[in-house]
């Protein structure tokens, strides 16, 4: 929950006085590098205040004297980063660690020029997702969308795709029963309460792509289409 956090010096400052001299903090954050690489900006709304890379949560820690000696990067969410930290001076760091300052660096996942080609991107993938959506209509094709995830409102919000294009929104949770996504108001059925399948899923709940292609087999031999308007880059 570190990238939820309000109060981040208060908190670090007492991650600090808790932790024994020789103790381990352990953190996992969306990686604001792979959010840029996999143009993954649906993960970006309000639950999400800080949106770290290593360089910036360094700089954190540092201001509370921690550091952080080891990290790797994990597969959830597109891309996370698990990190460990210290107590400034107390572990060196790790050849992991330095190899991913390192990629982060040449990546120029710290620079603004970064960022704006980040938003041109998107531009382009909201171009080329309503491309999609167009042409399911055209085709008199019906699609619903697969997940309710919060994410998903960010996306359909920004890409202004409403209830022309998607009938419903299918979710497995019994407590979204009945309700409507934010802002683009489509309907939330169960998967339970499905006549049949629609001809096409757009899946709001990408991050989940293994598991959802493999529970759907059956669906996909007879031809209904599974389409992800968020691909992640592998790790």
């Amino acid at each position: 929950m570190f990238f939820h956090l309000e109060e981040l010096h208060s908190v670090s400052e007492g991650i600090g006085e808790c932790l024994k001299d020789d103790g381990i903090f352990i953190v996992q954050f969306l990686y604001m590098k792979r959010i840029v690489e996999n143009l993954a900006f649906d993960q970006i709304y309000h639950e999400h205040l800080l949106y770290y890379n290593l360089r910036t949560i360094e700089r954190l820690l540092n201001q509370h004297k921690m550091s952080m000696f080891d990290a790797y990067l994990a597969p959830i969410h597109g891309g996370s980063i698990v990190g460990f930290i210290c107590h400034q001076g107390k572990q060196s760091p790790s050849a992991r660690l330095e190899k991913l300052r390192l990629e982060e660096d040449r990546a120029g996942a710290n620079e603004l020029a970064t960022y704006r080609q980040f938003a041109r991107d998107i531009e382009g993938k909201k171009t080329e997702n309503l491309a999609w959506m167009e042409s399911q209509r055209s085709r008199g094709r019906t699609v619903y969308g697969m997940g309710a995830p919060v994410k998903g409102n960010t996306l359909l919000n920004y890409f202004g795709i409403g209830r022309e294009y998607v009938k419903y929104l299918v979710e497995k949770n019994p407590l979204r029963k009945g309700l409507f996504s934010p802002g683009m108001h489509i309907p939330i059925v169960l998967e339970d309460e499905l006549e049949g399948p629609p001809d096409s899923y757009y899946v709001l709940a990408w991050n989940f792509k293994k598991e959802i292609l493999a529970n759907n087999r059956k669906l996909l031999e007879k031809g209904v289409e599974f389409y992800f308007p968020v691909e992640p880059k592998e790790i």
